[in-house]
């Protein structure tokens, strides 16, 4: 009788540690306290599509500025570049901060021709001396190309 106990005690503590383990291997970074809480924007969002400037894309934008680089528009001058501090929240994937968001300048009409449609409630804007790729509504930042300001 007790061997009977005692097997069923054995057995119910392998369980219960079993279970425990496998919740403990589960938590991972969800969207619980730990690691990575409050972070759906940056980077690790596999489900968000993945969009990109092509090489065509940064062709037409380089051959753009260096044809304009002597009455460049507002955000593209090097007046308006960002200091470091801005220019590292400027990142794909990521969403647009509240002090780059009020630096948002219009593309020019000629190299927004230029370049390929953007997807549904996104636009071509200029941040600093950077060509974002940005969905207005959600301020996520979907792709960055720097031009490259001497």
């Amino acid at each position: 009788m007790k061997s009977g106990r005692y097997l069923i005690s054995c057995g119910g503590t392998i369980a219960v540690l079993a279970l425990a383990c496998s919740f403990a291997l589960a938590q991972g970074n969800g969207n619980g306290h730990g690691k990575g809480h409050g972070k759906k924007n940056q980077g690790d969002n596999d489900d968000a599509p993945s969009y990109a400037f092509s090489d065509h894309d940064r062709d037409a934008m380089r051959a753009w500025y260096h044809d304009h680089q002597n009455s460049l528009p507002p955000g593209l001058a090097k007046k308006d570049r960002l200091p470091p501090g801005l220019e590292r929240q400027l990142a794909e994937r990521g969403t647009l901060p509240p002090g780059l968001q009020k630096r948002i300048q219009p593309l020019p009409v000629e190299l927004e021709r230029q370049l390929p449609p953007p997807p549904p409630d996104c636009e071509h804007v200029v941040v600093g001396g950077h060509v974002v790729l940005l969905n207005r509504r959600t301020n996520l930042v979907l792709a960055v190309f720097h031009f490259e300001i001497g």
